[in-house]
């Protein structure tokens, strides 16, 4: 394949020597899939969608998204630990993958560290904390007066168990040293729909989950976990802003391959995976609210290690079991 002008400003330059060399012989005419831990809709099914193309248009192989959703995120992990490590079978995971090693420990059926190959990290996404607007906290040190005041009194909700929203308050908890209450729900909706009616006083979510409301004044945001203020909330300060750093639940969304996928087949997809800061498919993840990264798989397992012993370290602090 040619590069031509109009590819490199599209796919980035890395992508698009990556499309000049298919995965295997018969790439071009085969197809892949990647597996999608999630039932369709979510956000990171979404994301896989968008991969799925990028990895189509810079390799030649077709990719089809497989959703795999249940028992946590498990089921499709451990279908791409189990597949062919010849590049055709990838899974696309987010933060779920780095929390339930910490979690479930040995009950995982696979090992997060030996069966995966890093390939990509495609992008990750701050959370913002937000009241009700009966709470009369209007910055993070309120809230944690008013929780200190109240102790036990102020409840806050998320998707479940050892979602980043729930180890986000969890974090709060144990950096202010707050006596709150956690409300697990089966779904995000359900949670937004609570906070939205007053039926609990705060919780974090995803920027774009939130945007509108937190417009229309029926939410109040107090903070951002991320590193830096989130592009379309420049008002909101950060947690670190805020004067707890240790806050810092930002989900995650990459590309894993099987254990033992040959290396140069790694190196074409990861250069495929970098279109994500480049070109249209960065403009599309900064429309949604995501933080473009695209980095190397070798950076890409670095953050995967820094993440698990993160998570690790605050599920054994809380004393928090699946379920629960």
């Amino acid at each position: 394949m040619r590069c031509s002008r109009r590819s490199l400003l599209r796919l980035g330059a890395a992508a698009c020597a990556a499309a000049a060399f298919p995965l295997t012989a018969g790439a071009q005419s085969g197809t892949g899939k990647v597996i999608v831990p999630y039932a369709p809709g979510a956000a990171t099914d979404t994301l896989g969608r968008l991969m799925a193309d990028l990895l189509g248009t810079a390799t030649g192989t077709r990719y089809i998204v497989d959703n795999r959703g249940g028992g946590a995120t498990q089921i499709g992990t451990k279908a791409v630990a189990t597949a062919a490590p010849d590049g055709l079978t990838l899974g696309f995971i987010d933060t779920a993958f780095v929390i339930n090693p910490g979690l479930f420990g040995s009950a995982l059926p696979y090992d997060t560290r030996q069966d995966f190959a890093p390939v990509s990290l495609m992008a990750t996404a701050p959370l913002v904390l937000v009241v009700h607007p009966s709470v009369a906290a209007k910055t993070v040190a309120e809230l944690v007066a008013l929780a200190k005041a109240q102790p036990g009194k102020l409840v806050y909700g998320s998707a479940g168990a050892g979602s980043a929203p729930h180890l986000a308050g969890e974090q709060l908890r144990q950096a202010a040293g707050i006596d709150i209450i956690h409300a697990p729900y089966r779904g995000g909706a359900t949670v937004l729909n609570d906070l939205l009616a007053g039926h609990i006083q705060f919780g974090f979510t995803t920027v774009p989950t939130m945007l509108q409301h937190i417009r229309a004044g029926s939410v109040r945001a107090l903070a951002v976990t991320s590193a830096t203020r989130a592009g379309q909330l420049p008002q909101v300060p950060t947690m670190k802003e805020a004067g707890l750093p240790a806050v810092d639940a930002s989900p995650l969304f990459g590309l894993v391959a099987p254990a033992k996928t040959p290396q140069p087949v790694l190196e074409k997809l990861a250069a495929a995976a970098q279109a994500a800061r480049s070109g249209t498919a960065q403009a599309r993840l900064s429309e949604l609210g995501f933080t473009p990264v695209g980095s190397s798989p070798e950076e890409f397992r670095a953050r995967i290690e820094a993440e698990i012993a993160k998570w690790t370290a605050v599920i054994r602090a809380g004393n928090i079991k699946p379920g629960e």
